[in-house]
């Protein structure tokens, strides 16, 4: 991963989402068409603190968010997804 420049806004977090599950646990293969979209990322950037509240997340925090949460961005090749600071659902 190269280091992005530029910066997201207040209150908003990019995350590089992980890879999908190549095969269940009892190790059946799943195909492309039935993937689940990853709910677990790392954080790229994180911006500034909003007005009356206070940012959380920080660069290298691993997170998990909502399934519908934020929008997919394709940045230099890598997909990447921009999230609200209030749709994390948990700091690992």
């Amino acid at each position: 991963m190269s280091t992005l420049k530029g910066k997201v806004l207040a209150g908003k977090v990019l995350v590089k989402p992980e890879a999908a599950e190549e095969k269940t646990a009892s190790g059946i293969f799943i195909p492309e068409s039935a993937k689940e979209k990853p709910l677990k990322g790392k954080v790229v950037l994180a911006g500034e603190a909003k007005k009356d509240e206070l940012m959380e997340v920080k660069t290298g925090d691993t997170v998990l968010y909502g399934k519908y949460a934020g929008t997919e961005l394709n940045i230099d090749g890598e997909d990447y997804l921009l999230i609200s600071q209030n749709d994390i659902l948990y700091i690992a």
